[in-house]
């Protein structure tokens, strides 16, 4: 068979590849965002049952502080998960693989769908709190291992598309969490703990079949040494026999790592040989969170009721956010491969810079001009489309593609982290910055979008149809080393601790 009808082969999208994707990303992925967003509407009716909760058990009522501090728990438990998660992802995905540890993951998500299901009737507001921190931990863990998982089994022409996959589904899974939240449905009295039961339904249908697809071929050539199950995995994954061309790709990447050895979180910040990659993730990642995209959605709800929609219908509105959020974010899945990550990052971060100074003169302007309103909810939108573009979806598919195998689960350990802990601050600082600033507080966001599209312009190279040996010839050259990877004098200069790290 000539190399033209193999490289066609290769980048087929198979049965199996195909519902390994969905599988992964709607058995894991999905919960990140469904949990994101489930607990939003029932806020006030779950405030109630804490307060009754506490009155039932002491005949007294929580102060305002209280109920407050305890509510602020429950939700921060969420990111806090998260980033126990991430920092979880590099031992159990080396330990167990990446189907393995989607697996594991399971049990932090059925466990709590259960304790959040019966916390009414049990009474108990300790369990949602357990609960949010149970989730998070799935989050985290899935937020890394699901790219991972999908990057390593698809081919070079389809690893972008599949590479967004993951973030469709957690846009996917915040709109279903916003129409189940709806209180025409369970945002109830008595069916909010069945919103917060559902997240346990996808986890218990990817643990009842993800078994029966395959490991990444990677690991099980890299790192089990098994060349039999990796060749296996691939016919499957490919539709073909002949694989010999992609075991060779992947041995020719195992045979270049042998002098790094395995890449442990402190070697990856003391190697010169990953200096941009590991400063590109960092920068990425923050730069997706910082944005201010989790304080569009908080602020959302105040821009639609100064636009004039009722309140009643605010619900509706959001969800029909969602929905945008949804479309663009499978319009990525697409244009990914015909555009490039470098370009959906530039138009991406430029359109929410833009957005968030357009938001702002609109919210300093919307008692003096009547149809100011209208121009901030426009930006909204025009923010949700931008980050759905590129922020969102690209850099957890960059950390796949930009390190080797020796180093992709520490990167992903240090990625998640950077990206869970400015999730938490948002979270934590945007109230006091919103109650400082005012209608100033997205000129933050628009200087942070402004910086991240400047250093993506001027450092973050196109990865598109290469692989991974092509990718870190790249940046080989701009870390200014001879090699992917450091030869064997620059580990010299690295303790013996961390090395055995």
């Amino acid at each position: 068979m000539d190399r033209q009808a193999a490289t066609k082969k290769e980048g087929k999208l198979t049965l199996v590849l195909a519902l390994a994707t969905l599988l992964a990303a709607f058995g894991s992925s999905f919960q990140y965002g469904y949990n994101v967003a489930a607990i939003n509407s029932p806020s006030e009716l779950m405030r109630e049952f804490y307060n009754e909760t506490y009155y039932d058990r002491t005949a007294d009522y929580l102060s305002d502080f209280s109920l407050t501090l305890l509510w602020s728990v429950s939700v921060s438990m969420f990111p806090f998960g998260g980033l126990i998660g991430s920092l979880m992802v590099g031992i159990l995905v080396n330990k167990l693989g990446r189907k393995g540890t989607l697996l594991l993951n399971n049990v932090f998500s059925i466990v709590p769908a259960i304790l959040m299901g019966s916390s009414a009737v049990a009474k108990s507001f300790e369990m949602i709190i357990l609960s949010r921190l149970l989730v998070g931990i799935c989050a985290g863990l899935s937020s890394s291992v699901v790219p991972m998982y999908l990057g390593e089994l698809a081919p070079k022409n389809l690893r972008g598309a599949l590479g967004v996959v993951p973030q469709l589904f957690i846009t996917f899974g915040i709109l279903v969490a916003q129409i189940f939240g709806l209180r025409s449905l369970l945002a109830t009295k008595e069916g909010w703990p069945i919103l917060l039961g559902v997240t346990g339904i996808p986890a218990a249908l990817q643990l009842l079949l993800l078994p029966f697809f395959p490991e990444s071929p990677r690991y099980l050539l890299v790192q089990k040494k098994d060349p039999a199950a990796a060749k296996n995995a691939l016919r499957r994954l490919r539709g073909w026999d002949d694989v010999d061309a992609e075991i060779e790709e992947i041995q020719q990447e195992d045979e270049a790592e042998r002098a790094a050895g395995f890449i442990s979180v402190v070697k990856l910040f003391r190697m010169r040989a990953l200096r941009w990659q590991v400063i590109s993730i960092i920068v990425l990642m923050a730069g997706q969170q910082l944005s201010g995209v989790n304080a569009i959605y908080y602020y959302a709800d105040q821009i639609y009721l100064s636009a004039g929609v009722n309140t009643n219908d605010v619900q509706y509105v959001t969800a029909g956010t969602g929905t945008v959020n949804v479309v663009i974010t499978f319009l990525a899945v697409f244009v990914v491969e015909l555009l490039g990550r470098r370009v959906l990052l530039l138009l991406g971060f430029s359109i929410c810079f833009t957005a968030c100074c357009v938001l702002t003169a609109a919210l300093v302007l919307q008692d003096t001009i009547s149809w100011m309103p209208y121009l901030s909810i426009t930006c909204v939108i025009a923010y949700v489309i931008g980050h759905a573009l590129g922020p969102s979806p690209i850099p957890a598919l960059l950390i796949t593609e930009v390190f080797l195998q020796s180093s992709r689960s520490s990167a992903f350990m240090v990625g998640g982290s950077v990206h869970w802990l400015s999730n938490f601050t948002v979270g934590l600082v945007f109230p006091f910055i919103q109650v400082g600033l005012g209608a100033y507080s997205f000129i933050i966001f628009a200087i942070i979008c402004l910086l991240t599209t400047i250093y993506t312009f001027l450092v973050v190279p196109e990865t598109k149809a290469k692989t991974f040996m092509e990718i870190n010839q790249i940046f080989a050259k701009m870390n200014k080393v001879s090699e992917v990877h450091p030869n064997k004098e620059e580990l010299k200069d690295l303790p013996p601790s961390t090395l055995e790290q």
